[in-house]
């Protein structure tokens, strides 16, 4: 037997034993339905709040501008998985809500802090005259920003937001520190299973690069219809 031959011979061998045996790669499809969630719902509430803490950072009022400062401040500075535990351990220590759920909420709360600086350099990159066009016409400031100066600014943060969303998905990578099974906490089972490094680790980062690919591919076309509008 050559030298490739039993390479080969071993690598199945391996790949058996870590995704076919007992029906691991289950494991693994799980994970990937359990990131997905987490990851969906993480930007949807990301979104929300970075909107809100965005409208609070470029307000005129000192007390808004104290909370968004304050918020982002504390976000920004501490590490997501101590976010992820103090939320999970102590503010939802009570809380009957799957852990999913709360995962994706220390994550959206987590993720919000850097959407709101995205949207406020989006707002503040639209040009201040199309702000004067808007009240010119009658507008008030609320109809002036979602009619005019927003529609605007999506173009402009768009592509931050896709790259804040790709980086979402892999921070979820450390839920496993909560006890749930995402595509991390599956590699590191099947690796503790089997004792094999290789064949799990790899398993695990070919699965996120593949995600990842497909979802700025996605992301991708939706930039460009976005743009169609800009070619004149």
């Amino acid at each position: 037997m050559t030298g490739i031959q039993e390479w080969f011979a071993k690598f199945s061998e391996e790949f058996y034993k870590c995704f076919i045996k007992e029906d691991r790669y289950k494991l693994l499809l799980d994970g990937i339905g359990v990131t997905i969630k987490i990851s969906i719902l993480a930007v949807f509430i990301g979104i929300l709040i970075g909107m809100v803490i965005a409208m609070c950072n470029l307000s005129k009022k000192k007390l808004p501008k104290i909370i968004g400062g304050i918020y982002t401040d504390i976000i920004r500075g501490t590490p997501s998985v101590t976010q992820l535990m103090i939320i999970y351990f102590v503010i939802f220590a009570t809380v009957n809500l799957d852990k999913w759920v709360i995962a994706a909420i220390a994550f959206g709360i987590n993720s919000g802090a850097y959407v709101s600086e995205i949207i406020r350099g989006g707002i503040l990159s639209v040009n201040h005259g199309q702000v004067e066009a808007g009240r010119s016409l009658g507008l008030n400031g609320f109809q002036t920003m979602t009619r005019i100066v927003i529609p605007q600014a999506v173009k402009n943060i768009f592509p931050a937001l896709c790259n804040e969303f790709i980086v979402l998905v892999k921070e979820t990578a450390i839920v496993g520190y909560v006890g749930l099974m995402d595509i991390q906490k599956a590699g590191d089972f099947i690796k503790s299973a089997t004792y094999l490094a290789f064949m799990p680790l790899i398993g695990t980062a070919v699965i996120y690069y593949l995600l990842i690919k497909i979802l700025t591919l996605l992301l991708g076309r939706v930039e460009k219809g976005l743009r169609k509008s800009d070619i004149r």
